[in-house]
């Protein structure tokens, strides 16, 4: 009886320390967790009816394809802050996810990749021209974890996530 009693008491301690171990695991994680990013929800709202000639017979995505990256120029103003301001709301939307809260790749999904997605405020992502920076977003990186998102998001788009990544400057070290 004793020994069942003890086994008993072993059992419930263990369990309550190792309860205990993983709520301290979880409470000083430094990286996201599933039930604290922002869901995504695009057809909460009604979608938008396309309107006539919203199908390009000249330029449209084929232009950026054939252009180098290094000559691309950007149809936005990059630092107008309203186009800053919705480039963070597509950020949040597509790239949140792998980029993290705090861009240095440790975001919810991205945390589990190897290598880690790109630091978005590194010297290197920083220093790029917004057409590379452009070509990257758009039709991926080679050997990288970086997917297209040329049919995902729209050109315009993804000039203000370019104009809303290179508001953020440089990480401070």
């Amino acid at each position: 009886m004793k020994a069942v009693i003890c086994l008993v008491t072993s059992l419930v301690v263990v369990s309550v320390a190792g309860y205990a171990a993983l709520n301290l695991y979880d409470d000083w994680f430094p990286f996201g967790r599933m039930w604290q990013t922002p869901a995504v929800r695009p057809l909460e709202n009604p979608q938008l009816a396309a309107t006539t000639q919203s199908v390009p017979l000249t330029g449209g995505e084929a232009v950026y394809l054939a252009t180098a990256p290094e000559q691309l120029v950007a149809p936005l103003n990059l630092d107008d802050p309203q186009t800053v301001e919705r480039g963070e709301t597509v950020y949040k939307t597509y790239c949140l996810q792998c980029h993290g809260l705090n861009h240095d790749g440790y975001g919810t999904v991205g945390q589990s990749f190897s290598p880690l997605p790109g630091d978005l405020q590194s010297p290197r992502a920083q220093s790029l021209a917004p057409g590379v920076l452009f070509a990257e977003i758009s039709y991926g990186t080679p050997n990288g974890r970086q997917p297209p998102l040329a049919t995902t998001v729209t050109a315009a788009d993804r000039w203000r996530v370019i104009a809303y990544i290179r508001s953020l400057g440089p990480r401070e070290p």
